[in-house]
C-alpha cells in the first residue's frame, strides 16, 4: 500500500490515480497509523509553503512524516512537497520546513523572456546512477508549475537538474528519501515510469 498523505494541499486525485494506473494501490489518509503502515509514502503538494506547514502542523503530521523516514519506508515528495522537506523557502520567511534534508528553496530571479511561474516542459540533466531515474534517459522532458526552486546543500543528494532562469535542482535521492520538484504524473510515459521505479523499492 502506498500512502498519499492528506493535508488539503491539492494535487491528491492526480496522484492517486496515476499509482493506480501503475496497478498498485493508493490510499489517500492523514490517519498516522495507516501512513505508519504503508509500504511507500508520497507527499505530494501545490500552493504555498507557508500555508503547507500550518496544515502539517494542524493535522498532526509533522511528527508521522519523521516517523516514517526514521523507518527507512521510502518517502517521495512532489512539487510543493519537495520543497517542504527542506528547511526553509523565500516564499514564507522565517517558516521552518521539515529539514529532512539540508538546503533552502528560492525564488527563481527573473531572466529575459522567460515568464514566472515556470510552467512547461523541461529537459532533465540526470545523475547516473540513481535509483528515481532507472531505463530513463538522460534530458527526458518532465512536466513543471512552480516559482519557486530548491537549491540543495549537498551535490550528492540532487538526482537530476534542469536549467531554467538558474540552475534547478529538480529531484533528490538520499537514502530513503525522494524527490521531484516537477510533476510525475503529468509527465506522460517518463513520469509514470518514474513513480514505477518508486513504487518498486
Amino acid at each position: 500500500m502506498i500512502a498519499i498523505i492528506d493535508y488539503d494541499a491539492g494535487n491528491l486525485k492526480s496522484v492517486e490515480k496515476a499509482l493506480d494506473h501503475l496497478g498498485e494501490t493508493p490510499v489517500i489518509t492523514r490517519d498516522r497509523d495507516e501512513i505508519l503502515a504503508a509500504d511507500k509514502v508520497v507527499l505530494p503538494g501545490v500552493g504555498a509553503f507557508g500555508d503547507a506547514m500550518d496544515k502539517l502542523h494542524k493535522y498532526d503530521l509533522v511528527n508521522t512524516i519523521y516517523d516514517v523516514v526514521d523507518k527507512k519506508t521510502p518517502f517521495m515528495g512532489i512539487c510543493l512537497g519537495l520543497q517542504l522537506m527542506f528547511e526553509r523557502s523565500d516564499e514564507s520567511d522565517g517558516v521552518r520546513g521539515l529539514g529532512l534534508l539540508p538546503g533552502e528553496i528560492l525564488k527563481i530571479p527573473p531572466s529575459g523572456d522567460l515568464k514566472i511561474p515556470h510552467m512547461g516542459w523541461n529537459s532533465l540533466s540526470i545523475r547516473p546512477g540513481t535509483r528515481l531515474f532507472e531505463g530513463i534517459d538522460d534530458q527526458a522532458y518532465v512536466y513543471f508549475v512552480h516559482s519557486y526552486y530548491l537549491k540543495a546543500a549537498h551535490a550528492d543528494d540532487v538526482a537530476a537538474s534542469t536549467f531554467y532562469s538558474v540552475d534547478i535542482h529538480a529531484a533528490v535521492e538520499h537514502e530513503n528519501i525522494f524527490a521531484c520538484q516537477f510533476h510525475p504524473e503529468k509527465s506522460s510515459d517518463v513520469g509514470l515510469k518514474i513513480l514505477k521505479n518508486f513504487a518498486a523499492l
